[in-house]
């Protein structure tokens, strides 16, 4: 009876920290599948990407965690306009993953201005399997 008991709220307690991978992503990994080179999209991948460094169209350099920190459990801050930027891990702000739309802009928006290009549906979908995985 102890044993079911400590099981069970080993469960639970797994559970509460654990964050479902919303539609809005797997809606976008799924179109994205089509123009991938390598499948399954990797969390892996996605996390070199989001180290490395990148030149934009002005020639500086840059990453994602000049903005968005190491620690994307906690809120980032534009290395421009000095405005905070809330988490971008899925267990820290789940709100964040709910709207497709919303997520095609931003990876839009924002591999332009790290890297100066818009990124591959490859690189898009690696980025987001490791995003949803922190």
């Amino acid at each position: 009876m102890v044993k079911r008991t400590l099981i069970l709220l080993t469960l639970i307690a797994a559970g509460s920290t654990w964050a479902a991978r919303p539609d809005a992503v797997t809606t976008l990994q799924k179109n994205w599948e089509k123009d991938a080179q390598t499948l399954p999209f990797s969390a892996e991948r996605g996390s070199r990407i989001w180290h490395q460094d990148g030149t934009n169209q002005n020639g500086q350099i840059r990453r994602c965690t000049t903005c968005h920190g190491e620690d994307l459990t906690q809120p980032g801050k534009h290395a421009r306009s000095g405005k905070v930027i809330e988490p971008m891990a899925l267990s820290a702000n789940p709100e964040r993953y709910q709207d497709a739309k919303k997520l095609r802009k931003w990876l839009k928006r924002n591999c332009k201005w790290t890297f100066g290009m818009e990124c591959t549906a490859q690189e898009k979908g690696d980025i987001l399997e490791f995003l949803t995985q922190q």
